[in-house]
């Protein structure tokens, strides 16, 4: 194996109340995981005991000591091995109090890092406490790795800002029964980042034997679902699962790594999504969190994407009769993919037939809105001609504009950027309008989360997998927002409408049945050709994003914790 390239594996494994055994099953699949020869192994969150307390004290006697017979085992494994290991255990700290904490071994034994959980998860709430501190990015001989955990990975906020800090490898550890982990925000945090994500999840029951039904009649599920959601996963930068888990049993996954690939920050456009930030503009996600102040009670509307073909001969009339019957039918939102008006090899340094093109199409949709309250969103080139601008247009004209905030190599022309996310209140909720390479930036949608936002419309072109597989969706749930996406339809890559169900909060009642899926909105994919998709959406839904007792997924950000985020690049 090259220099550059490493093998890094997974462990699942069970974890209950007692502790003694607890190590001995960490050391068993310590010593199974090794076998497969890796340079690092990762292992689940609190494997010292299951997540659940009588009280502080029995959080307290159960946790371990930083230097104690518990981390003194495992650190014999790693050196006996000469491998990296990282755990996840409670940590004993000054006045009783008990803090969630990964812990990276050296092959020597030694432990070169220690890193809190920054974001907990309902009722840790009531017995650890939060990170104070951003985790260290590690140095090793392996490449630079960052750790975070479970409920730290549901927000983007935490994984970003390890990443910004070089990391190449990211450590996750995880106590979750919720099967959108794995399918959403395990891989995502790869992808956006574009570093590699080892991911260790439990199996088996959470929670004690005599516990499970009482804890999961008050939770409103069934005790079967009460079992760690297994799936752990190694993924690549672009996305790409190396090796998957099992939802249950014990396991150990492996995939070798070429770890120079988490320096290659560029997309298929030539975009580098790290150099190409705006950390000015992203500054109000590291402000105190509000309540969210603006509710919509709209419970369901129809929204479209429409997928044109500009090839045809009759493109104009094609698309002025698309939209004028979907105007007449209940849809009250149409989104369009980026410069849709503009055959392929158009060259926007002809300003001045670019600008008249985009007259006629506006025109066209303005007409065709007569007498309706749809709105329509694409997006066109300014008429300065500078800038990629977002634009939702009504029978009155244009009533909204949003140019693109980030530079994006595809669209060089536009050089004059916004410093702000616009939105607008409709009838049925507010909307904003994400405009072209602005896409794949979390921040971007979290700044839309923070304005209370419930729709966002999406003009854009979709390159990546990641993106249609599960990164637009992801951005749905993290934020509770509906997204209407809208691009040229290719292999894979397609329009799509998501929508958040209403069923979200634990510990309250549910319409429908628990399967397993917290928050994974519910997606309606268009074909991979030309035409028009429609499905409803839910507004309102977006006025809930309280997961559980005391986690809100927006409001709960480590806001104190985001310098990297908003530095300058």
């Amino acid at each position: 194996m090259s220099k550059n390239k490493i093998r890094v594996a997974a462990v699942q494994f069970g974890v209950g109340d007692k502790v003694e055994e607890n190590l001995e099953t960490s050391l068993k699949m310590i010593t199974n995981a090794s076998k497969c020869n890796p340079s690092l192994i990762v292992l689940p969150e609190f494997i010292n005991h299951c997540s659940w307390y009588e009280n502080q004290d029995h959080c307290y006697s159960v946790a371990v000591e930083i230097d104690g017979y518990f981390l003194d085992e495992i650190s014999k494994k790693a050196s006996n091995y000469e491998i990296f290991i990282v755990v996840n255990c409670t940590v004993r700290r000054e006045e009783n109090k008990v803090s969630g904490t990964n812990i990276l071994f050296g092959p020597n034994g030694n432990i070169l890092a220690q890193s809190d959980k920054q974001v907990l998860m309902g009722n840790e709430n009531n017995f650890l406490k939060r990170s104070e501190t951003l985790g260290p990015i590690i140095n090793t001989s392996i490449g630079n790795i960052g750790m975070f955990s479970c409920m730290d990975g549901v927000m983007y906020e935490t994984p970003r800002c390890i990443a910004l800090r070089n990391a190449q490898i990211m450590c996750n550890t995880l106590n979750s029964f919720a099967s959108d982990e794995a399918s959403l925000h395990i891989p995502v945090r790869a992808a956006e980042n574009k570093v590699f994500v080892i991911a260790s999840n439990k199996s088996g029951a959470l929670v004690p034997d005599f516990a499970i039904n009482d804890l999961a009649s008050k939770l409103r599920i069934d005790p079967d679902k009460l079992n760690g959601a297994g799936e752990s996963q190694i993924v690549d930068p672009d996305g790409n699962i190396l090796a998957k888990a099992p939802l249950e049993g014990n396991h150990v996954i492996w995939a070798d790594i070429d770890i120079k690939k988490a320096d290659f920050k560029i997309r298929p456009d030539n975009t580098n999504i790290f150099k190409s930030r705006r950390p000015k503009i992203y500054k109000p996600i590291a402000k105190k969190p509000k309540r969210k102040e603006k509710y919509s009670n709209i419970e369901n509307i129809s929204v479209a994407v429409i997928q044109p073909d500009i090839s045809g001969e009759n493109f104009s009339n094609d698309i002025f009769n698309e939209i004028k019957n979907l105007s007449n039918s209940s849809v009250k939102l149409i989104v369009l993919p980026e410069l849709f008006y503009l055959s392929k090899n158009e060259k926007i340094s002809n300003f001045n037939k670019i600008n008249i093109k985009t007259k006629e199409i506006i025109s066209i949709i303005t007409k065709a809105l007569s007498n309706s309250d749809t709105k329509v969103v694409m997006s066109v080139v300014s008429n300065n001609s500078t800038s990629h601008e977002g634009i939702m247009i009504s029978n009155l004209g244009i009533i909204m504009r949003q140019k693109q905030l980030h530079i994006c190599e595809r669209h060089k022309w536009s050089t004059s950027l916004s410093d702000q996310v616009n939105v607008l209140d409709l009838d049925w909720g507010r909307i904003g309008i994400v405009v072209g390479g602005d896409s794949i930036y979390p921040e971007v949608y979290r700044l839309l989360a923070l304005k209370d936002v419930d729709i966002v419309a999406v003009t854009s072109k979709i390159l990546e997998d990641w993106e249609i597989r599960y990164g637009f969706i992801e951005r749905s749930a993290e934020n509770r927002m509906a997204l209407i996406v809208a691009s040229t339809p290719s292999i894979n890559k397609t329009s799509m409408i998501i929508a958040p169900n209403k069923d979200f909060t634990l510990w309250t009642k549910w319409e429908r049945p628990f399967d397993g899926s917290i928050n994974e909105p519910t997606s309606t994919i268009a074909e991979n050709n030309f035409g028009t998709t429609i499905a409803d959406i839910n507004p309102s839904a977006s006025n809930n994003r309280d997961v559980t007792l005391h986690t809100n997924v927006v409001e709960s950000r480590p806001w104190k914790l985001l310098d990297p985020l908003i530095q300058h690049n």
